[in-house]
């Protein structure tokens, strides 16, 4: 048996959870999978996985022998990349993790392009609005939106995103009689606001005063709006404005194109929303992964570059 091979075939089953998808990604059988953690059980001694019909589960001696299996298969992944490095040849897979609207529209076109530059290698993009577990989950970076809470994950800013206040035109043409478009902050208790429950603020909508408002420049107001959808998806935002359903609290990049064409009109100019912070961030473990050094400069050149 190569041990090391099945210390990292059991990694990947446990970090894919099925046997069928390493085989697929292995270009190999589910038995041969399934032969290879069996072999490393009965060199180990224990049971690593509990089988089921429905789904694979750690057992307690597989939960703690996968940390520092993943470890230790990490490292030597990163050390075989250090070699190479003179060469530019980082290979192996990299698993990365995103909100679904940020991944969709503003990582994916970067990942397309990193690959291009490394050919060999190969990135697992997770995409998933709320909280996951990077170290439970396998992740080697995840893109963060908003202000970070203390942990212990190592954290790289790579940018902020702006956010405005946006609405269709329909929204705005259907308005009743009475009610027009909001010229000030408190006039969004007045209209359908959609709430996006990932950011910390939630329903408190927080503006700054620029140059062209009514009040002296640097003025704060916070406004807690009310609507009939609240939603833990970017994506659902994004649909829900776009469907003229009500006025949106989002990052400009959800709305890029339809705020170039006027589909989507931003509201309140005279009045900033507080920027929200983008950050890269890894478990202490890949601290020294040039993968993921490789993939942080890469993403934070870019966005810099917008």
């Amino acid at each position: 048996m190569d041990k090391l091979q099945a210390m990292k075939t059991f990694v990947r089953v446990v970090e894919a959870g099925s046997f069928s998808a390493v085989a697929h990604e292995s270009d190999t059988t589910q038995s041969a999978v399934s032969k290879q953690v069996a072999a490393l059980e009965k060199e180990l001694g224990a049971k690593l996985l509990a089988r089921t019909t429905r789904k694979l589960a750690l057992t307690e001696d597989g939960a703690r022998y996968f940390e520092q299996a993943r470890r230790l298969v990490g490292e030597i992944a990163d050390a075989e990349s250090a070699l190479r490095r003179g060469e530019q040849q980082l290979t192996g897979w990299l698993r990365v993790a995103a909100s679904v609207g940020f991944g969709r529209l503003k990582l994916m076109p970067l990942v397309r392009d990193f690959l291009g530059r490394h050919p060999g290698m190969k990135i697992d993009l997770r995409l998933h609005d709320g909280f996951i577990d990077l170290v439970e989950q396998g992740i080697d970076v995840a893109v963060r939106l908003g202000e970070l809470e203390d942990s212990s994950l190592i954290a790289r800013r790579i940018g902020a995103s702006q956010r405005l206040l946006v609405a269709h035109r329909s929204y705005l043409r259907a308005l009743p009689t009475g009610l027009g478009p909001p010229r000030l902050p408190d006039d969004l208790t007045r209209h359908n606001c959609l709430v996006y429950t990932e950011n910390i603020h939630r329903s408190a909508w927080t503006f700054t005063a620029g140059a062209g408002a009514s009040v002296p420049v640097g003025a704060t107001r916070q406004v807690r709006v009310e609507g009939n959808l609240q939603t833990n998806s970017s994506e659902v935002i994004r649909t829900s404005v776009l469907a003229a359903m009500g006025i949106g609290y989002a990052p400009a990049w959800l709305f890029d194109e339809e705020l170039a064409s006027g589909e989507v009109q931003r509201l309140l100019p005279d009045w900033s929303a507080p920027p929200s912070p983008i950050n890269l961030v890894s478990p202490q473990e890949r601290r020294h992964s040039a993968k993921v050094a490789a993939f942080t400069s890469f993403i934070k050149e870019a966005m810099a570059r917008g």
